[in-house]
Parts: C-alpha cells; structure tokens; sequence
C-alpha cells in the first residue's frame, strides 16, 4: 500500500521527528506568571547549572577584529587582519568583527522588530507554531526526548536560502516592515559570511572560493534563529541555551548588546561574551570544522538567563547545500595528517541535534574516523 509521503511519520530512537512529544509550554508565559520557583523541567543537573561550573576572570573577552580595509582594494593591512582571523579560528573558534560593512541602523531594527513581535501575546503568535521536522517557525524547545529538561527560550526559525524554501508566509507580519528588514538584513549576511568564507580559504593556503565551493557554490544554504530569552526567576539553576557547537557552517550572531548572555568555553572554563557595540560575533561550526581536518575548531558554547532583564539575539546560520558530502579537504590531508571525518551531508549531519537537541561537541567528536 502507497502512503502519501506526508503521512508516513519518520522515527528515531528519541521519538517522532514530526511532531513535539509533549505539549509545548511558552517560556514567556511560565515568566509573565510570576512564577517564585523554577518548573522542574527546566532545573539542569547539579553539574551543568552556571553557578558550578568554572568561570573564566570577568575581563577575559573573545577577540574583537576590525575588518576595516580587508575587503577595499588597497588595504594595506589585510595580511595583519587575515593572520587575527587565522588564530582566532584556529585558537578560539570565536571572534567578534566591527567595520563589517553591514549597517548599524539595519543591526538595530533587524533587533528591535524581533523584540516587538516577542512582545506580542503568546497567542497571537501561536499561529506559527513550528514541528520538529524543519524547526521553521515558532518554536520553545529543541530534540524530541521525551522527559528532557528543557532550555529557558523561546525563538523563532525561519529560511533564507536556497530560493525554494524561502517562504514569505512562514515569516512573521507583525511589526508592519519585519518582512522586509529580515529580507534586507539577510541578504548583507550571506555577503559577509562569503567574505569571510573566503578569508578562511585563503588563511590555509587555498584558493579563496575553495571553502565556498565545498559548500555548493551559489548554493548553499542560510537561515536565522532569533533567540527570546525571557526574565528567569532562578537563573542560577537554568540556561537560555545548553552547551553545543553549531552543526552548521559559520554563524553570525547578532548579539544584545545591552545585556549580557552568551558564554564560550576555553580551555576548561566558561568565557561571558562582552558584546561589542554594532559589532557580530562570528562563530566557525562543525562543518568548517570538518572541512579544515580540525584546523579551525568549532567550539562548545551556551546562554545563561538572569532574573531582571530579558535578551534578544540574532543568530544566523551560513550552511552548505544540504544534499553534499562535506569531508576534509584533499589538499589539507596527508599520510601524515589523515582525514578526521568520513564523508557526511549536512542533512545528515544535522538530524543528530534536531532529535537529540544540544548536546555539547559529542557529535562531531563520534563521527571522527578510527586510526
């Protein structure tokens, strides 16, 4: 008997990709309640929670890089701006970048329309509710366990690219011009994460649009997380996000620059991010990762939430094509320096943290090859 491909339910040893396992509970209407105690569904264990893990000196920030004159014609420090990039990829696998060529009164209102339809009520808002199958729309939870302890946020996922999944009426309409901001503010990301792209190429000795093209070319894949992380009554027993690395590309995260959340891990310990102003945090993800053999290090990262002030962030996902094999490149292996990682698409790739949800680097690191 045929069954409409819609119909037939895809499983996975964690539950059903095609719909939540429980009803889904908004995160900003458990904090509109005025709640005095955390639901336990959001206590993380005794040893995740932000208040027993070590915590890196309060001064202690990721590299800040100015991209001013790296891409105009005549720009005489490129070969100082490429070499801070090179060892931020490599050292940190996080940098933030001023003078990047997006503009401020974008960054902003791409922010503040976020904001306005976060603040709508959850009702209003329910019409877009997302499945775990694509995640587009919004959404309050990540991975299909049934039981899991659940991270403080709720966000909204939506497409970019390629055109085809691209769909104007998965976007919210509410604040009026949110559609076109999000369509503009898209648009000079994917020209700035190609930019980038191709610095990190050229930092390993190839070709400059060599990372761009094990990517698909033209067709690579882009879309955006907004992150709404509401006031929490006891942020010292939660996170706004748990601990992962991103199973994409590269992300361009636009922070909120007023109010503190992000945390990087370095060499054991927990690093709170100090937003720059106008500034965006780039992170390298697991598929750069693989593409450079583990020379660029995507690197474990999470949120904490507090208890007087909500926080809004942008992060944008640069991807490859879905449907290719990513694998380390063959220029950069040798007999000396064999390949980490079996060929994988990043379809594949990314079913792991959409079922399991975050899930610190334990993905990447099982899929290394065997010696």
């Amino acid at each position: 008997m045929n069954k409409n491909k819609k119909d037939v339910k895809v499983e996975t040893k964690k539950g059903s990709i095609d719909e939540w396992p429980e009803p889904i509970v908004r995160v900003q209407s458990l904090a509109e309640s005025n709640l005095s105690s955390l639901p336990d569904r959001y206590i993380k264990p005794a040893s995740q929670r932000p208040t027993t893990t070590e915590d890196a000196p309060a001064s202690t920030n990721i590299p800040i890089i100015d991209l001013e004159g790296l891409f105009s014609e005549e720009g005489s420090s490129d070969d100082v701006i490429m070499a801070r990039i090179s060892e931020a990829c490599r050292e940190w696998g996080f940098f933030q970048v001023v003078n990047h060529g997006v503009r401020p009164e974008l960054m902003d209102a791409a922010r503040e329309s976020w904001r306005e339809f976060f603040h709508l009520p959850v009702h209003a808002k329910e019409s877009y509710s997302n499945s775990p199958r694509t995640y587009e729309g919004y959404g309050s939870r990540l991975g299909v366990e049934k039981g899991a302890i659940l991270d403080w946020s709720d966000y909204y996922y939506l497409h970019l690219l390629p055109p085809p999944l691209k769909d104007f009426n998965k976007w919210p309409s509410f604040p009026p011009n949110i559609r076109e901001v999000i369509d503009e503010y898209g648009k000079e990301l994917v020209k700035l994460s190609g930019r980038i792209m191709r610095v990190l190429s050229s930092n390993l000795g190839l070709k400059e649009d060599k990372f761009q093209d094990a990517f698909g070319g033209e067709n690579i894949g882009a879309c955006l997380r907004v992150n709404y992380y509401p006031k929490c009554p006891r942020p010292e027993l939660a996170l706004g996000l748990s601990p992962h690395s991103d199973p994409g590309g590269m992300t361009i995260l636009l922070p909120d620059d007023q109010v503190f959340g992000l945390q990087v891990r370095k060499d054991d310990t927990w690093i709170t991010v100090k937003p720059h102003p106008h500034a965006f945090i780039v992170n390298i993800g697991d598929q750069i990762q693989i593409l450079s053999n583990s020379t660029y290090k995507s690197v474990e990262h999470r949120v904490i939430v507090n208890s007087e002030k909500e926080r809004v962030s942008l992060a944008f996902f640069y991807n490859p094509k879905s449907d290719i094999p990513i694998q380390p490149l063959q220029e950069l292996v040798s007999n000396h320096n064999p390949p980490l990682y079996p060929p994988m698409t990043f379809d594949q790739y990314r079913l792991f943290i959409r079922t399991q949800g975050p899930r610190g680097k334990s993905h990447v690191e099982s899929h290394v090859s065997p010696r």
